[in-house]
């Protein structure tokens, strides 16, 4: 029951009263009307009968794309006025559709209401909590109905433009887009040898064979697939309003898996922080849809525990594989770990996601001196790992990831050439 139907039998009851204290009838003609609506009130209302139904267009898309939702609402008993809300995450913006919107729904009928949504932020969602109000036709009674019919929406980050990716330094023994340093089958012009009984007659190079009066063969490098392990530090963030370090950690680690795997690598994935996740390193388009559902998962969560490499099963650390660290160097215990993997001889390179343009500005001689001192012990860490053979790259607002990822082959380049 609504206050306006209180208000009406109010003052119907305080006319009837004044009647009967004044003795005064025709005060009752006065009372008439307000006690006639109220009547008519309770008499012709009805309770409601409303269900929903929720379909999305699609259930996987990229952060920045738009999805269309359509609200069905059935009424077997319906309502004068139904007000109508969907409920949405705030990563969940409505372009078309109103929402809230007001309707009328007759006994029996169907009405499709359909809203455009833009995906703001990567995460998994689940729309569809309707909430229901309905209006009698005096207005006297209100009633309130919350239907529940949530279907999942994943939202994945956008990628990142990258045209070349990082060589391993090691292949593994499967086919796949690598030249290996090894001799074998392949296209990569390696070596001349002289031919033996067995050799491939499709492998004698013939111009060679006339200048030296005997058959000599054409070597070439093997072509390999490569063993790839994404590590996302989870320990800590860098946070400003809605933005995160962890935002371009996951877009990075996105666009990694995905064009690893197109070129037949076997792409794993490591959450090492608050909370320990990982799959388990392979190849074809299904991975990609497990990591990026479980970078969908990803959360930091603070937590005292102290997490060493130990704590990663083996098998998902496979020997010679490049491991790949996107860490925001927030956290001590990230940086032990990553030098305990290098001391391990993995093949690791550390993309340092920079959180400087996320920190509040310094103001003042004793906000200056913090930031050089935070700038001067991030540029220690940075030592440490390249005095320990570990490239870092940093991506910022400045940068790109590309940028980033030429600066450790470059970083590579001169390494091999100081080696030699």
């Amino acid at each position: 029951m609504t206050p306006k139907l209180g208000a009406y039998a109010g003052l119907a009851a305080v006319a009837l009263f004044a009647a009967l204290a004044t003795r005064r009838p025709e005060l009752v003609v006065v009372a008439a009307p307000f006690a006639l609506v109220a009547a008519l009130g309770l008499l012709l209302a009805r309770r409601p009968s409303i269900d929903a139904e929720v379909e999305l267009g699609v259930e996987r898309t990229i952060e920045g794309d738009e999805v269309d939702v359509r609200l069905t609402l059935v009424a077997d008993v319906g309502a004068e006025r139904v007000e109508a809300l969907l409920q949405l995450p705030r990563q969940l913006v409505v372009l078309g559709g109103d929402n809230p919107l007001q309707l009328r729904l007759a006994d029996g009928e169907r009405r499709e209401l359909r809203y455009r949504l833009q995906c703001a932020r990567w995460g998994a969602f689940r729309v569809g909590h309707v909430y229901l109000r309905t209006h009698d036709w005096f207005g006297f009674f209100q009633r309130e109905l919350v239907v529940d019919r949530r279907v999942p929406l994943k939202v994945y980050p956008s990628e990142e433009n990258v045209r070349n990716l990082l060589q391993p330094l090691e292949t593994q023994v499967f086919a796949g887009n690598h030249v290996a340093r090894q001799k074998g089958e392949g296209i990569e012009f390696a070596d001349l040898r002289p031919f033996v009984p067995g050799d491939r007659i499709r492998h004698v190079n013939w111009r060679a064979s006339a200048r030296r009066g005997e058959l000599w063969i054409n070597e070439h490098h093997a072509e390999r697939n490569a063993d790839v392990v994404i590590l996302l530090d989870s320990f800590a963030e860098a946070r400003r309003g809605d933005r995160s370090t962890l935002d371009p950690a996951l877009r990075a680690a996105g666009t990694l898996a995905a064009r690893y795997l197109r070129q037949k690598d076997r792409v794993g994935f490591v959450t090492f922080g608050g909370i320990l996740n990982w799959l388990l390193p392979t190849t074809g388009a299904v991975q990609l849809y497990r990591i990026v559902d479980a970078m969908l998962d990803t959360q930091i969560v603070l937590s005292y525990a102290w997490r060493d490499v130990v704590t990663v099963p083996r098998r998902t650390l496979p020997p010679q594989a490049l491991v790949l660290a996107l860490t925001p160097l927030l956290d001590d215990r990230s940086e032990s770990a990553l030098l305990d993997l290098r001391g391990r001889g993995f093949d690791l390179v550390v993309i340092e996601i920079s959180p400087l343009s996320l920190l509040p500005r310094p103001t003042g001689d004793a906000g200056d001196l913090a930031d050089r001192l935070l700038r001067l012990r991030r540029e220690a860490v940075r030592g440490r790992f390249e005095r320990a053979g570990i490239p870092v790259a940093v991506w910022g607002d400045e940068t790109s990831l590309a940028a980033a990822l030429e600066e450790v082959s470059a970083y590579r380049r001169r390494a091999r050439a100081a080696s030699v």
